[in-house]
């Protein structure tokens, strides 16, 4: 399937993220390394974690699931195909990386750690960055986005918990890290923090209320907001108000930021007090009304828009849930739970999570944060988002 522009089908829909106040001056060029694409890999012919149909769905159209079981793991050596990366910790936040019609490959943020790495079937994870962080309580390095103009600039962007504040800060291979946004309110819990391109050139930036639901209210706080800027940090042009970064209010401790790949769409998923909930994202707005709900409190963290669905990982929960929706956002049917080892393979706790195109994504696990890990884990997994009949084995 070929997407946009006509280029080839891993090429990244999912892209970048950002803040305001403080913002640095530096130079925004590139070193002269890059990210590279990965080698080519052909899809995995193994017992890869496809999700069920959604209702109305084709069954003759699509292939039925393999039934081959996998070896477990030895070691860092995982069998399962759909694996690209093992022996990371606590896989938080993830950015497809573009190529040209080659393997998927990814940035990696590792939540306790700092550590940036890049991913890609058959090559060993390659640290690019660590950057400095303090993962106490929910924070850390929760945040992990690509620039806009990342073929240009090779800039990427990532939400921080530091001793003092959350932050953004940016990079690129062979530079330090540059500090764009500080003095985003800090607290016990709340840290949590996602970016997210928005397809015009602006970037969204989710940030935790801190443990202060009240903050979330207050105009003006940065905790607890959708933030709406352009790459240097200030409000972006078309914001609700004018001057102002913030775009929506209500947000308690963010899980993840996804879009429809055409952008007439865009999501939030958010641990609430009492139970979490998915929402869409209107300028001005408080988050107010969910579009779903979870009182059992799974955890919700990334998520993609496959265009006819919702797909959220969950880390508590450890599955992901599949929310049909219809063309105008609204709710098509009950979730789905997939992933778990009853409905597809299972990988236990599900963390970060980026879209590649409208038929794939790429999911990180954190199973070293309150799971019960493997010998591979945490592992990058890719999975299909394109509804096919559930089948597969148990977690490993």
């Amino acid at each position: 399937m070929r997407v946009g522009n006509g280029k080839a089908p891993w090429l990244l829909v999912a892209a970048c993220g950002l803040l305001l106040t403080g913002c640095a001056q530096f130079d925004d060029r590139a070193a002269n390394q890059t990210f590279e694409p990965a080698p080519e890999l052909t899809a995995p012919a193994g017992p890869q974690p496809e999700l069920p149909e959604v209702d109305g769905g084709d069954d003759e159209s699509r292939p039925s699931a393999p039934q081959t079981s996998i070896p477990p793991p030895q070691g860092c050596t995982d069998y399962d195909q759909s694996v690209i990366a093992t022996c990371l910790d606590t896989v938080s936040a993830l950015a497809a990386l573009p190529n040209s019609g080659s393997a998927p490959s990814a940035l990696a943020a590792e939540r306790k750690t700092g550590r940036v790495l890049q991913v890609s079937s058959g090559q060993a994870p390659a640290e690019v960055i660590r950057l400095d962080v303090q993962a106490t309580g929910d924070g850390g390095l929760t945040g992990l986005a690509l620039s806009p103009t990342f073929a240009e600039d090779q800039l990427v962007f990532a939400y921080v918990t530091t001793a003092t504040d959350n932050r953004v800060v940016r990079f690129t291979r062979g530079q330090q890290p540059k500090a764009l946004l500080t003095g985003i309110p800090k607290g016990a819990t709340g840290n949590r923090g996602a970016i997210m391109a928005d397809g015009k050139g602006a970037l969204l930036v989710a940030t935790g209320d801190a443990g202060n639901p009240s903050a979330a209210a207050d105009p003006n706080s940065l905790a607890g907001k959708v933030l709406r800027i352009d790459t240097a940090g200030n409000a972006a042009q078309g914001n609700p108000t004018p001057g102002s970064r913030v775009y929506a209010s209500g947000v308690h401790s963010p899980g993840g930021l996804c879009k429809a790949t055409d952008g007439s769409r865009m999501w939030i998923t958010d641990r609430g007090s009492s139970v979490d909930a998915l929402y869409p994202i209107m300028p001005g707005a408080s988050l107010a009304v969910p579009t779903w709900t979870w009182p059992d409190k799974p955890a919700l963290a990334g998520c993609a828009d496959s265009g006819s669905a919702v797909v959220i990982a969950t880390s508590v929960g450890a599955n992901v849930q599949e929310l049909p929706i219809t063309l105008d956002g609204s709710v098509g049917g009950k979730p789905k739970t997939l992933m778990d080892g009853k409905n597809g393979t299972a990988y236990g706790r599900y963390g970060g999570l980026d879209q590649l195109d409208s038929q794939f994504a790429l999911v990180g696990t954190v199973n070293k944060d309150g799971g019960q890990p493997i010998s591979s884990d945490d592992r990058v997994v890719l999975i299909s988002l394109q509804a096919t009949p559930s089948g597969g084995s148990g977690k490993d």
